[in-house]
């Protein structure tokens, strides 16, 4: 009798032979018999063996962790599991509550942050509660926009890696193409988990990242992360933390102000999804380097970017306008603050250069995340978008680089980040005009911005 599931007289048929899910199918025949356990994807249930696990507590462990994984759970990924294992990960390193001390710091940081940002920006504030996380707390009050962000990407590549299948093979399957897509949903879920644990050891407020990942209002700061971040700079920790409340709070106007700006971010993350292309040769050969009754090949599998997702032109399309959005919201903030610091801050431009650096080179946490969906969440051109907003505010005041906000076509593009300090040269002023004529000039720009379009006929 051979030992290959599948190859035997009384072995389970491989509906999968001869495809990249042939080593998926095996793991499961070694790992788990059938028998009357709950059902995940259809009529056929799954329990773990321990006769074929060979009495191994590790083994005994990873299938149990698979099992959890395999319950049924709303959308593509178990959240529960994801956040339970971004938790753990994070509690590697000490992760201390935040004592009352520290939350007072926080809000006297951002109620005096708030102060000086109101002559900066015609903005008013955005904050509506202060709040000062633990890395725990952090990845908890990140979950629901994480869901937002990551769901369109996972269950894109859940989809494809299904419909990768042949039509003959996925007739002889059945239930069992249920157990594939949980079995992904998995590995998307391993891989998120630690990116998370990996993230909340390195950001420092909840707009950290440039997305609006906390409660709307919510102006919340990480004191551990805060405390390591102050230790490489030769700057008081009271001024650190005041920085960093000025960038949160700056955001938090922002996204309060611009309605439309959440949205059109996590559009472009939604229309990179939506291009998503499996391909099935690179998976196939990762599989064949996972040993079932070996946990650290599986890990391995899934720690390494499992989908090697390749780009397609609108994928790159919507790469860049993604990025593009990221670098104008960390520039505009970068400038307000600068303007707010300008002559009460003699450390700030320190500090600036050193968010600057951080957030353009990008750190281990955030390559992690790039691995598991291809989006890397860093601003490349922070330094010319920065430049673009400060000359526009020379040029024509406050109020003009603010409304470029009031809508996206207005928005500056890849190329005005090429030639900041000529984006919108041929604009008038607004100091000297009507409301009526800032209503004229801006519907001006509106139709500037929609291109050639072809002029309806006119009787």
């Amino acid at each position: 009798m051979s030992d290959k599931p599948g190859d035997g007289p009384d072995e389970p048929q491989n509906p999968f032979k001869g495809t990249p899910f042939e080593q998926i199918f095996e793991m499961f025949s070694q790992g788990f018999t059938q028998g009357p356990g709950k059902s995940t994807g259809g009529s056929v249930g799954f329990t773990a063996d321990p006769a074929n696990m060979g009495g191994m507590g590790d083994i005994a462990g990873l299938f149990g962790q698979i099992q959890s994984l395999m319950q049924p759970h709303d959308g593509p990924i178990n959240w529960t599991y994801v956040v339970d294992m971004a938790r753990k990960g994070a509690a590697q390193q000490p992760d201390p509550s935040p004592t009352q001390k520290q939350q007072d710091a926080v809000a006297d940081a951002v109620r005096l942050a708030d102060h000086w940002l109101d002559e900066a920006t015609e903005f008013a504030s955005g904050v509506s509660g202060t709040a000062a996380w633990s890395r725990a707390e952090w990845i908890i009050g990140t979950t629901d926009v994480w869901k937002v962000l990551v769901e369109p990407v996972a269950g894109q590549a859940v989809n494809a890696l299904g419909s990768a299948l042949p039509e003959e093979a996925r007739e002889l399957t059945g239930p069992l193409m249920g157990i594939i897509g949980k079995a992904t949903g998995m590995m998307v879920a391993t891989q998120l988990g630690s990116g998370l644990a990996a993230l909340a050891g390195e950001v420092l407020t909840a707009s950290d990242v440039g997305l609006p990942l906390g409660p709307a209002g919510r102006a919340a700061l990480v004191p551990v992360n805060v405390k390591a971040f102050a230790e490489g700079l030769d700057v008081s920790e009271d001024d650190v933390l005041l920085y960093l409340a000025l960038r949160e709070a700056a955001h938090q106007r922002l996204f309060a102000h611009v309605p439309w700006l959440r949205d059109h971010l996590i559009g472009a993350v939604a229309d990179y999804a939506r291009g998503i292309e499996i391909n099935t040769d690179a998976i196939e050969e990762q599989l064949r380097g996972i040993n079932p009754m070996d946990p650290s090949s599986m890990q391995q599998a899934m720690d390494g970017g499992l989908f090697d997702l390749k780009k397609s032109p609108a994928q790159e399309a919507a790469l860049q306008r993604l990025e593009t959005t990221l670098a104008l919201v960390e520039g505009w903030v970068d400038e307000v603050v600068s303007q707010a610091t300008a002559e009460r801050m003699p450390a700030a431009t320190k500090l600036q250069e050193a968010v600057r650096r951080r957030r353009a080179a990008g750190g281990p946490a955030e390559q992690t995340f790039a691995s598991l969906v291809g989006l890397e969440l860093r601003p490349r051109r922070l330094r010319d978008a920065s430049t673009l907003w400060g000359s526009l505010r020379t040029r024509q005041g406050v109020e003009a680089r603010d409304a470029v906000w009031l809508h996206p076509d207005l928005l500056p593009t890849a190329a005005d980040l090429d030639d900041p300090l000529g984006f919108r040269e041929d604009v008038s002023t607004p100091e000297s005009m009507s409301e009526e004529d800032f209503d004229a000039e801006l519907a001006k720009l509106l139709d500037a911005d929609k291109g050639d379009e072809p002029e309806k006929p006119t009787e």
